[in-house]
């Protein structure tokens, strides 16, 4: 059994989060130079076992799509034909609100919550934990 990867897709930098190989628990992996991802993301899959990626999907509060979607759909599409992995997107509205209120609960200093970085790569972790949930209910 291969990881499942997240991804929280930004302009500028994009956070990764991975499962364990059971797929039961969600950890940050990284956070990368979003210039940089595909072939952060090829690496990768070279190197680990993958047997999905999950890609954030922004969606606005009415259900549309916000402007990064725009960004997005090319990079899928990109990454799909290199890649033999499905690609699945996931609703990841809220991540970052709820990221910023896990670093707050985990007693993290003003300082380190302003580390855009590690936004991401907790948003990535609780959008493919969320997925992990997600399938639960699915069965």
């Amino acid at each position: 059994m291969g990881r499942i990867l997240a991804i929280d897709y930004g302009k500028k930098r994009t956070g990764i989060a991975v499962t364990d190989v059971l797929q039961l628990i969600a950890n940050g992996l990284t956070t990368v130079p979003t210039n940089e991802l595909q072939a952060f993301l090829l690496d990768y899959v070279n190197r680990e076992p993958v047997d999905k990626v999950i890609i954030g999907l922004p969606k606005q509060m009415n259900n549309e799509d916000s402007d990064n979607m725009k960004n997005i759909s090319p990079f899928v599409q990109s990454l799909s034909a290199k890649l033999s992995i499905p690609i699945e997107f996931f609703d990841e509205r809220f991540t970052s609100v709820i990221a910023q209120r896990a670093m707050i609960d985990g007693g993290l200093k003003k300082k380190a919550r302003q580390n855009k970085a590690l936004v991401d790569e907790i948003s990535a972790t609780i959008i493919l934990q969320s997925y992990l949930e997600s399938l639960k209910f699915r069965h």
